[in-house]
């Protein structure tokens, strides 16, 4: 694990990225997306960082679209440069801000961000198919995705439970969202025929555990059925099967699932290994290419990749009031799962209308 010195160069090396607007972006000069945008403002949250976070959050707002969601990503000066417009991208705010009242306790902001992320929540909803599923995103010309995927999905449903959390710590009752997450759980957990194909791709096996639809058992034996498909090279999580690359992000993120279903002796060995991805200064190059062991993409140190090691940390050490969101978070509402026959009943009405 990281000494606090480490953690401390980590987090500085997350607070050197972000802009005077709030706006943190991949890399010097790169792009910003709302979803690893709100990733490192939650590392900043974790280092204590309370008005860089605030900034964060504020850049987001101020952004939002009127329906409630964000594009895909953004470069300096606020400037769109990809106008897909993602439900999981734009629902991880009320992930961050569940994270952000879980360190800092501060109902006046929570209330104050509620609005964002209500319209944000109904932003995704309005893209929630019949099964529970998430189409991808809203395309540029205003049609939705044709299809859903399994990690998005996954990390929505969990974004869901947390946005149902800020709404109870409010005193509001959702029972809309509440169903729509159970409806989303459900298919992640037991319906993966439902989401577009991405067997290489290691997040599709490891998300639906670390979203927390497959917990225990379930979730032990979803890890074990490709731990060695993954893991092979003995240097971290490879982010697709099929290549030998590897990636920082990935593996620390690989952790917290393994974590959260008991297995706490592989999340140390998985967050032990992204130290070879660690450069002087506390940032963390993106990923490595085995073969020839250089540096992939080439000279890439992602925010995001020091974000995912930061919460991996904090997780593992049990650390800030927060260490356990994605591992075992009591605070937070369970999932009530809805079966495929009462999705059926529901069908013909949307979420958001019940």
């Amino acid at each position: 694990m990281l000494t606090a010195g480490e953690q401390k160069q980590t987090i500085e090396s997350i607070a050197a990225l972000q802009l005077d607007n709030g706006m943190i972006e991949w890399f010097p000069g790169g792009h910003a997306d709302p979803w690893n945008h709100v990733e490192a403002a939650m590392a900043l949250g974790i280092g204590g960082y309370r008005d860089q976070a605030d900034a964060a959050y504020e850049w987001l707002a101020h952004l939002q679209h009127e329906d409630g969601s964000w594009c895909s990503y953004y470069t300096a000066g606020d400037l769109i440069e990809d106008p897909r417009r993602d439900t999981n991208v734009s629902l991880y705010v009320a992930t961050g801000l569940w994270h952000h009242w879980r360190i800092f306790r501060d109902s006046a902001f929570l209330s104050a961000s509620f609005p964002m992320l209500e319209s944000a929540v109904e932003f995704a909803l309005s893209l929630q198919e019949p099964g529970g599923e998430l189409l991808w995103s809203l395309e540029p010309e205003g049609s939705p995705h044709r299809y859903a995927l399994l990690t998005g999905s996954s990390s929505a449903a969990f974004s869901l439970r947390c946005a149902i959390g800020v709404a109870h710590v409010l005193g509001y009752e959702r029972p809309d969202w509440e169903l729509a997450a159970g409806r989303l759980a459900y298919t992640v957990a037991n319906n993966e025929g439902a989401f577009e194909p991405k067997e290489p791709w290691a997040m599709d096996w490891y998300y639906p555990v670390l979203c927390g639809a497959l917990t225990g058992t379930a979730g032990r034996a979803r890890l074990a059925s490709r731990w060695e498909e993954f893991t092979s090279d003995r240097r971290g999580v490879r982010c697709v099967s099929d290549q030998p690359w590897i990636t920082a992000s990935e593996t620390a993120e690989c952790s917290l699932a393994h974590l959260a279903v008991g297995e706490r002796d592989k999340a140390m060995w998985l967050l032990d290994s992204t130290h070879a991805l660690r450069d002087e200064d506390g940032a963390y190059w993106t990923g490595l290419a085995l073969r020839e062991n250089v540096h992939f993409p080439a000279d890439e140190r992602s925010v995001y990749t020091a974000a995912a090691v930061v919460l991996a940390d904090d997780a593992l050490k049990e650390e800030s009031p927060a260490w356990d969101i994605f591992v075992c978070d009591t605070h937070l509402p369970a999932y009530a799962f809805v079966s495929q026959p009462s999705v059926a009943l529901r069908a013909e009405t949307p979420a958001h209308d019940l």
